[in-house]
C-alpha cells in the first residue's frame, strides 16, 4: 500500500510496517513518537521530521529512501470554494486578507479575525509581591496541582507561531508565547529562559538568516536553528498606498511618517541597512524614534493612521488589509538548545513543524513559505 503523505513526497510506512509484523503502538515506541503518530505518517497526515524518519528507518531495517520517496511532479492538494457572507458591521477585508468561517442556518458567514487581542490573557497564577533581587517573585497558583512540565515556553516576534501553538496543542503540548525580538529571544535562550527562540537576524556580510548570530552567541554544537518558515519583510503602508510610497528613500520625505521597531528587532536591522546604503541620515526619517513592539503592533499603527508605513512582514500586513512594498525574502527560524532536541514535547513540536495541515494554514496567512519547515539548519 503507498500513501501520500505530502506535497512531493510518497511513503511506504504502512506496507513495510506490515511486511515486518509490527503494530502502530509497537513502531511508534521502536521510534519514539506515539501511536497517532505513526498513523497520522501513514494516512498522509504529515512528514516526519529526519530524527524520527531515521528511527522509523532503523526500526524497520531499511533506508529512509525506501521509506520516503520524492515524486518529480505531485500537484498540491485541491482547496475548494464556497460563497460566503461577510459579516457586517466592520470593514470589507481585502483579497488575501484571513477569514473565520461558520455555518449559521444555510449561510456559511466570513469574520476577519482581530489582529489585536480584545480578551484577557489566559493565566495561571498572580503575583502576591514585588520582585526581588534576580527577577524572583511570590505567586498565587490558580491550580495548585499543576507542575506545568508539558508546556513549551517560546519567544520570538512571530505572530505565524500562533498557528504553530494551535496545531501542536494536539499533541497535548501547549506553547508559552512571550513576545520578544530576534535578539532579546537569542539573549533569553542564552540564559536558560525559554526551551525555543525565534529569530530572523541577517548577517548583512554573508546574506546569512541567523546562522552567524547563533554562532557568535552559543558554543559550537549546543543550538540547533531549526526552518520555520520563508517571509517577506518589507514595507507596509496604508491600503492604498495613498502617500506613494515605493521604497526606503521615500521615508525621508518631509509628508511621510513612520513607526520603527525598537532596538534589537530584526525589522529595525533590515531599515538601518538599507539607510545605510543609501547614505540617509535617520534624523531624517519622521518617526525614526518611535518605536512599537512587534510586527503587528507597527502594522497596527499604520492601519489607524498613526503612521503612514512601518517595516514588518507581508503577513502582518494582509492581516490588516495594507499595503506592501517588499524588500527581503528571509528565513525564520526556531534556535533549542541540542539537549532539549529529545525532549517529548519538542519532539511533537518538530513532528507538527511536517504537517501538511500546519503548512497550508501558515502559507495561507501569505507572505509564508513553509516547504522547508521543520529542517535543521545547523
Amino acid at each position: 500500500m503507498k500513501t501520500t503523505s505530502a506535497p512531493e513526497i510518497e511513503n511506504h510506512l504502512a506496507e513495510l510496517r506490515q511486511k515486518r509484523g509490527l503494530s502502530a503502538a509497537g513502531l511508534a515506541r521502536m521510534a519514539g513518537v506515539n501511536r497517532q503518530t505513526i498513523y497520522a505518517m501513514e494516512a498522509g497526515s504529515y512528514v516526519p521530521n529526519t530524527a524520527v524518519a531515521l528511527r522509523l528507518a532503523r526500526a524497520l531495517e531499511v533506508n529512509v529512501e525506501n521509506l520516503f520517496t520524492l515524486m518529480e511532479h505531485a500537484a498540491g492538494p485541491d482547496l475548494r470554494s464556497e460563497q460566503a457572507l461577510l459579516l457586517p458591521g466592520s470593514d470589507a477585508p481585502s483579497p488575501g486578507q484571513p477569514v473565520q468561517l461558520c455555518r449559521v442556518d444555510q449561510r456559511l458567514m466570513a469574520s476577519a479575525p482581530s489582529a489585536v487581542p480584545w480578551y484577557f490573557p489566559a493565566s495561571d497564577a498572580i503575583v502576591t509581591g514585588e520582585p526581588v533581587e534576580g527577577g524572583k517573585t511570590k505567586v498565587r497558583i490558580y491550580h495548585p496541582d499543576g507542575d506545568f512540565r508539558s508546556r513549551i515556553l517560546v519567544a520570538g516576534c512571530d505572530p505565524g507561531i500562533s498557528v504553530l501553538a494551535r496545531h501542536v496543542r494536539q499533541a497535548g503540548v501547549e506553547l508559552v508565547l512571550v513576545h520578544r525580538n530576534s535578539s532579546q529571544a537569542l539573549t533569553l535562550l542564552k540564559e536558560g529562559c525559554v526551551h525555543i527562540a525565534g529569530t530572523h537576524l541577517r548577517d548583512e556580510a554573508t546574506g546569512e538568516s541567523n546562522i552567524p548570530e547563533v554562532g557568535r552567541l552559543f558554543p559550537k554544537n549546543s543550538v540547533a536553528v531549526i526552518s520555520f518558515a520563508v517571509w517577506e519583510e518589507g514595507i507596509v503602508t496604508a491600503r492604498g498606498n495613498p502617500k506613494g510610497i515605493r521604497g526606503i528613500e521615500d521615508l525621508a520625505r518631509k509628508d511621510v511618517s513612520m513607526v520603527n521597531r525598537e532596538q534589537g528587532a530584526g525589522s529595525r536591522h533590515l531599515l538601518d541597512s538599507h539607510l545605510k546604503r543609501l547614505e540617509i541620515s535617520t534624523k531624517t526619517v519622521r518617526g525614526y524614534d518611535r518605536a512599537a513592539p512587534g510586527h503587528l503592533p507597527a502594522a497596527w499603527q499604520v492601519r489607524t493612521g498613526a503612521a503612514d508605513c512601518c517595516i514588518a512582514t507581508s503577513a502582518a500586513a494582509r492581516v490588516f488589509g495594507l499595503g506592501f512594498i517588499p524588500l527581503v525574502s528571509e528565513r525564520y527560524d526556531l534556535a533549542i538548545r541540542r539537549r532539549h532536541l529529545d525532549a517529548p514535547g519538542i519532539q511533537a513540536l518538530l513532528d507538527t513543524l511536517n504537517r501538511s495541515s500546519f503548512r497550508r494554514e501558515l502559507e495561507g496567512i501569505g507572505g509564508y513559505d513553509a516547504k522547508a519547515a521543520g529542517q535543521q539548519m545547523l
